[in-house]
């Protein structure tokens, strides 16, 4: 069944939910309520409910100690006991006064975000938690006090407030982040009303070591904050005295590209603990700020993902800072569609960079010039024992031509390079969070995922291999995951809404024989006795053993070499066959010569006919066990069949009748229709030749009217074919539209009883009075006179929101193949074309086709 008002996207993700549930790829999720909080066989969700109205939760605060999670949402604090999930939380009400959130809403802003959203929980010590909300676009920060867990209260009994500019965003929605390090706060957030000014600041501490970047592009521009951590030297194993470092993690646009268009590339930038800025030079500002560019990209497919989404940091030997990784989620700024990968990034490449030469930005008008001779000691390093040898025993110290040359060049030379470890294709992935099992060459890790449509996925990730293990819907497709924490085996995740806790680590949690078959690389089988998955010591042998495990389940299937699906199926559906592809190698299919199909990314689209009846096998490229170079692998193969007593032959049903005898119908009466204004037209161009003429002022006081209302802009010449390509209603191409474009968009979905394209196409014209495509746009209105005609119906197939491949199609509504027939007799298409402009004109002579006073004219941008 389809929903009304639902998308191309979300059609597509439910029709493969629900054909994955039908071929028993998704276990069970049948829930059992206990109150206000459901539980499954993979965890508990919590209800909406059981926050008492409370919404918008966007940040999350652990102690590991006691279990208690804090929320900071809309104008209040929550505390939840995550080990008694069934207790309802407490909350702190912090809202803004309603003088404060109408004076907001004066400036301009939404009633909305003129409330107190909370973005920032850290703890302190002493038993309190910092506490900072946007408070109506003037952020402010309180205490918050564990013990009685009450915010702290001002001599006036008001809660005691202290400003948080440069502590907490301004704008609910903006890109923000932020770590305690040592009982002092590090921030990067805007610093203005407007959201154009960006610091990457230490915003606690003495005022005198409050310091910030500097007010330059070639610092900061126009960044995205995603994510922050604080890498403490460890004490036992620091030879060099070297000082600890804060990392941040953004996107930004590219100032190094000199192109036509903004290029947005991911950094990671840092800065030193013990870092107060210098004397003279950047005085209050960051001496040690260096910055250098991620780049996560395929090099065999040439696919780069330059938009960072979420980073997770973790070290993969507890204890040694030196093992740190960052685990970084990207999708493509040059990608239309959903699209997400994840990189990982060792620390110790980040450092080598960071040491390494500096990118040279000031440029001639011809070439680059020479990079500046680097001054001693070298600019931008932390503070060590070297340094202190040399009498520069705080940054303070340091020489100005130091200074000017880490200000003038905070951007690296050589990039941050990695490939990634997945892609997937039609999932936006909004959160990321990492367990591990094994170290060194055996490390062995899971990838816990949050999509935009509130569902968690498990990836296992053995060398260069990944595998789905499971996809568990925890919240409606409206609540994205915005927060996933780890603690004791679980995740804890999080939607604006609601919570859950699932099980995170070992091998209970995989429901049945294939989940855990997957799951071999992690030391996971199968236990036929007591029908659980559990894990074993016994290390794998060579080869896959994925595939030998398979084999052992009852589908008798390796993960190479899948069974063959039956499928029985009626004519005319439109199914998804779905075909999971995690790395970058792309997926190719085979299936009937003749039928009629759409690839979604791997997954493939078929509507049924005679013709598309047969096999359909998807193979993909992947890195096989111990090999590098890209091999086949097939992940699905399915067969359709007719099912019952369609099969051996089509029966007509009678709703295919009742639909065909509706556009007879139809048909019949466009040509009695048409027929009457034909002969409406003749007989007035009789009368007209019998001396019954219009008045002389006829043309400029009626039909020069709706051309002057329209536009006076001179219209530009038209291309040789009137069918120009397709696009968007709402999108423009540089801020213009093209001239006299013809644009197919989508009406509604075919009744799925017809062979071939089951879509219907609207014709849209441009108006031809000017130039400039009113048409194209959504929020425009034409003031054409006349009524025009179209001698050509485009179908498109829209599924996925945008113009595809376009197809003629004939008046009867058969289709046929592009290119074949197109040839048409010119004597008789320009009678034609003549034919139907004199009609128009004359049509548009009448005040019953006149249109209303003129529209506004769109809005448009020259270049």
């Amino acid at each position: 069944m389809e929903l009304k008002g639902e998308g191309a996207e979300d059609r597509v993700r439910r029709e493969r939910l629900e054909f994955l549930s039908h071929s028993g790829e998704l276990w069970d999720t049948k829930v059992e309520a206990h109150g206000s909080m459901k539980s499954t066989n993979y965890g508990t969700v919590l209800d909406p409910k059981m926050f008492g109205g409370v919404t918008n939760f966007s940040t999350f605060l652990l102690d590991r100690s006691s279990g208690m999670l804090f929320l900071g949402a809309r104008d209040a604090i929550l505390s939840v006991d995550t080990n008694q999930l069934d207790k309802p939380p407490r909350n702190i009400t912090w809202d803004v006064p309603e003088e404060k959130r109408k004076s907001c809403v004066a400036k301009g802003k939404t009633e909305v975000d003129c409330h107190n959203y909370i973005r920032l929980l850290e703890f302190l010590e002493e038993g309190r938690i910092y506490v900072c909300g946007t408070y109506a676009f003037d952020p402010q920060c309180a205490f918050l006090d564990l013990s009685s867990f009450t915010l702290e209260k001002a001599e006036d009994g008001g809660v005691k407030m202290e400003t948080g500019k440069g502590k907490c965003p301004f704008e609910p929605s903006q890109h923000y982040t932020a770590v305690m390090a040592g009982g002092t706060l590090y921030t990067a957030a805007t610093s203005n009303f407007l959201g154009t000014l960006f610091d990457i600041s230490r915003a606690t501490g003495p005022e005198q070591e409050r310091i910030r970047t500097e007010r330059s592009i070639n610092w900061l521009s126009d960044p995205e904050f995603v994510s922050s951590a604080f890498i403490e030297q460890s004490p036992d194993n620091n030879p060099t005295g070297d000082d600890d470092k804060i990392y941040f993690f953004f996107t930004e646009v590219a100032k190094e590209y000199d192109l036509y268009t903004k290029v947005k590339v991911p950094r990671v930038a840092r800065v030193c603990k013990s870092d107060v800025g210098g004397m003279k030079t950047l005085q209050r500002r960051w001496t040690t700020f260096l910055k250098a560019q991620l780049v996560c990209e395929d090099k065999p497919s040439g696919q780069r993902y330059n938009i960072l989404t979420d980073v997770f940091t973790m070290q993969h030997t507890q204890g040694d800072p030196s093992s740190t990784y960052f685990y970084g989620l990207f999708t493509s700024q040059w990608e239309h569609n959903e699209l997400s990968a994840v990189c990982v990034f060792s620390l110790s490449d980040i450092s080598k960079a960071m040491d390494g030469p500096f990118k040279e930005l000031r440029k001639t008008c011809e070439n680059w010039i020479n990079p500046e001779p680097v001054p001693t000691p070298r600019p931008g390093q932390c503070l060590n024992n070297a340094l202190k040898d040399g009498g520069f025993e705080s940054s303070l110290k340091l020489p100005d031509k130091v200074l000017t040359f880490v200000r003038d060049h905070p951007l690296m030379e050589n990039s941050v390079t990695a490939a990634p470890l997945l892609v997937r294709k039609g999932i936006k992935y909004t959160k990321l969070a990492v367990t591990q099992t094994g170290s060194g060459e055996e490390l062995r890790a899971v990838l816990h995922l949050g999509t935009d449509r509130g569902e968690l996925h498990q990836v296992e990730v053995v060398g260069q291999n990944s595998t789905l293990l499971q996809e568990i819907p925890l919240f409606t497709s409206l609540e994205p995951i915005n927060n996933i924490l780890l603690h004791k085996g679980q995740a804890l995740v999080g939607s604006p809404l609601s919570l859950a806790r699932v099980q995170a680590e070992g091998c209970a949690l995989y429901p049945n024989c294939e989940v855990c078959a997957r799951a071999r690389g992690l030391g996971c089988v199968w236990n036929k006795d007591e029908e659980a998955c559990r894990s074993t010591t016994v290390k794998p042998g060579p080869g896959d053993t994925a595939d030998d495990a398979l084999r052992k389940c009852d589908i008798k299937e390796g993960r190479c070499s899948p069974s063959i699906r039956e499928l029985q199926v009626s004519m005319g559906l439109r199914l998804l066959l779905p075909c999971v592809q995690l790395s970058p190698r792309p997926c190719s299919w085979e299936y009937p010569p003749h039928r009629h199909t759409r690839q979604h990314h791997s997954d493939l689209e078929v509507t049924v006919s005679e013709e598309s009846l047969g096999r359909y096998t998807c193979t993909c490229q992947e890195v096989g066990p111990g090999i590098r170079d890209p091999t086949p692998c097939q992940r699905a193969a399915y067969h359709l069949t007719l099912e019952g007593p369609s099969a051996g032959g089509t029966v007509a049903t009678a709703g295919g009748r009742h639909v065909l005898a509706v556009y007879i119908l139809f048909f019949c009466g466009g040509i009695a229709f048409g027929a009457f204004l034909l002969y409406f037209v003749t007989r007035r161009r009789s009368i007209g030749r019998q001396g019954h003429h219009l008045p002389d002022n006829s043309l400029s006081s009626e039909k020069g009217r709706d051309l002057l209302g329209s536009s006076a802009t001179p219209q530009s010449p038209s291309s040789a074919s009137l069918l120009s390509e397709g696009f968007r209603l709402t999108e423009k191409r540089n801020g213009t539209a093209t001239t006299t474009t013809t644009t197919t968009l989508l009406s509604n979905q075919g009744n799925g009883g017809h062979h071939g394209n089951s879509y219907s196409g609207t014709l849209i014209h441009s108006n031809p009075s000017n130039g400039h495509g009113n048409a194209l746009y959504a929020n425009c209105n034409t003031s054409s006179s006349g009524l025009k005609f179209a001698s050509e119906i485009l179908a498109a197939d829209m599924l996925d929101g945008r113009t595809g491949e376009r197809e003629r199609v004939r008046p009867e509504g058969g289709e046929r193949e592009s290119g074949e027939g197109d040839e048409v007799d010119e004597g008789l298409g320009d009678g034609l074309v003549e034919g139907i402009k004199g009609l128009e004109d004359e049509l548009a002579s009448f005040p019953m086709f006149k249109s209303p006073a003129p529209l506004a004219q769109c809005e448009e941008s020259s270049i």
